[in-house]
C-alpha cells in the first residue's frame, strides 16, 4: 500500500469497461477518493490504451485477519463481503482500515441446533435458533452490533438447519429493518426452503444434483440472486472423492444465468477452523471468475458479476462502475479480459478510494 491518496490523478489513453464493452481511449480522473471530472493540475498517467475496470467486490468471504484486507487489494478486490464471522473485535479492526478493500459483514450468521454448522468453533454460542419467537430479537442484536445484512444457514428440511416457520421469521424480521437476507443454501431441499422464506441471496450451489425446473422457474420471477461459490464447491467436490459431479454444478450456474437469475461472484475465502477447504484470499476470485466462464457466462456477465450487481444487489452505491462521483476503486489491466477472462490477473495498477496499491506477485505467476 503506497499511504492515503488525495490528490489528483488524470489517467490518459485508458480504455474502459462500461459493463457492456471496452470503450475508445479517454482520460479518467481521480480526484483524491473519488472518480472526478476535471483533470486541471492533476499528475498525469499515460495508460497506453491499457483497459481500466472497476475495483472487484468478492460476495462472500470469511475475514481472519485485518490484514488480509491488504491481500485482496493486491488482487484488485476492492470490496469484500463478509458472510458471517463471530469474532467482533476482528470486524471492528477490519472496518476501522482506511487506504484498503472496504469490509462489509453479517456478523454471526443464525443457524439450527444440530447438523455441520453448528460444530464450527464459535458459532453455536451466539448463533442458534431454537423458535421463530426468537428471531426478532437475535436480528435486533445483529442490528446493534452492525450487521449489514444478515446470513442464515439453511439445510434441507430434517437436516439440522432452522425450520420454515423460523426461517420466514427471521426474513420477516430483517426485512422489516430494510436490510438484505443471505442463505447458506447447497442442496435443492435448502434452495427451496430459501425461496419459501423469501431470501434474497442464496449462496453455494449444489454438487451434482439438479435444481428442479420450478425452483429456477421461481428464483427467475422474484427478487433472488445466486452467489454460487463455484471455487468452494470445486474444492469440496475434490477433498470428498466427486470431482466428476461438478460439471453438473457448472451447468446449474449456467442454467440459473440463462433463465435470468443474477449471478454474483464470491469465493467463500477462508482460513476458518473445522471448515475443509480454503480458498486463498484475493487470488481465487480470479478462478471465480474463470469458472463462471465455464459454466456459461459471457466474460462481461463475469465482471458484471463482481463489480455492478454486487454494488447493486447490496446496496453499494458508491462503487462498482466507472463513472464521476463514484469511488476511485480501479484496477488497470494490461489485457483484454473480454478476450480471455484469465486478463483480471494481468493487473498493472490498483486503487482502492484512491490510494494506489502494488498488485500481488502472484497474479503474473
Amino acid at each position: 500500500m503506497q499511504g492515503e491518496s488525495n490528490h489528483k490523478l488524470a489517467i490518459r489513453n485508458v480504455r474502459i469497461f462500461d459493463g457492456h464493452t471496452i470503450t475508445a481511449p479517454t482520460t479518467v480522473v481521480i480526484d483524491g477518493t473519488v472518480i472526478g471530472t476535471d483533470p486541471v493540475g492533476a499528475e498525469h498517467l499515460d495508460a497506453d490504451g491499457a483497459i481500466l475496470i472497476p475495483g472487484l467486490i468478492d460476495a462472500h468471504i470469511h475475514l481472519d485477519s485485518p490484514h488480509a484486507l491488504d491481500t485482496y487489494a493486491a488482487h484488485g478486490v476492492t470490496t469484500a463481503l463478509d458472510m458471517g464471522s463471530v469474532d467482533t473485535a476482528l470486524i471492528e479492526q477490519a472496518r476501522a482500515r482506511t487506504a484498503t478493500t472496504t469490509l462489509r459483514c453479517a456478523g454471526a450468521p443464525i443457524i439450527g441446533s444440530v447438523g455441520v454448522h453448528a460444530h464450527v468453533p464459535g458459532i453455536a454460542e451466539v448463533g442458534i435458533i431454537r423458535h421463530p419467537d426468537d428471531a426478532e430479537a437475535m436480528v435486533a442484536h445483529r442490528v446493534s452490533t452492525g450487521s449489514d445484512y444478515i446470513k442464515l444457514i439453511l439445510e434441507a428440511p430434517g437436516e439440522g438447519g432452522p425450520d420454515a416457520d423460523t426461517t420466514k421469521a427471521v426474513v420477516t424480521a430483517a426485512h422489516a429493518r430494510g436490510l438484505t437476507v443471505v442463505a447458506h443454501t447447497s442442496t435443492p431441499g435448502a434452495y427451496a426452503m430459501a425461496i419459501d422464506a423469501g431470501v434474497d441471496a442464496l449462496t453455494h450451489v449444489p454438487i451434482g444434483a439438479r435444481l428442479p425446473a420450478a425452483d429456477i422457474d421461481r428464483l427467475a420471477t422474484g427478487a433472488h440472486v445466486v452467489i454460487p461459490t463455484l471455487v468452494m464447491m470445486e474444492g469440496v467436490a475434490d477433498i470428498h472423492g466427486v470431482a466428476q459431479y461438478f460439471p453438473a454444478s457448472l451447468k446449474t450456474v449456467g442454467v440459473l444465468h440463462a433463465a435470468g437469475v443474477p449471478i454474483l461472484a464470491g469465493t467463500d475465502a477462508n482460513q476458518m477452523t473445522g471448515i475443509p477447504v480454503h480458498p486463498p484470499h484475493g487470488a481465487s476470485l480470479h478462478h471465480e471468475l474463470e469458472l463462471l466462464v465455464r459454466a456459461g457466462l459471457t466474460p462481461a456477465d463475469a465482471l458484471n458479476a463482481a463489480t455492478t450487481l454486487p454494488a447493486r444487489h447490496f446496496g453499494l452505491t458508491d462503487r462498482g462502475a466507472i463513472a464521476p462521483g463514484l469511488r476511485a476503486d480501479l484496477v488497470l489491466l494490461d489485457a483484454d479480459p473480454l478476450a480471455d477472462i484469465t486478463a483480471t490477473r494481468a493487473i498493472r495498477k490498483i486503487w482502492c478510494a484512491g490510494t494506489e496499491h502494488a498488485p500481488a506477485q502472484t497474479l503474473s505467476a
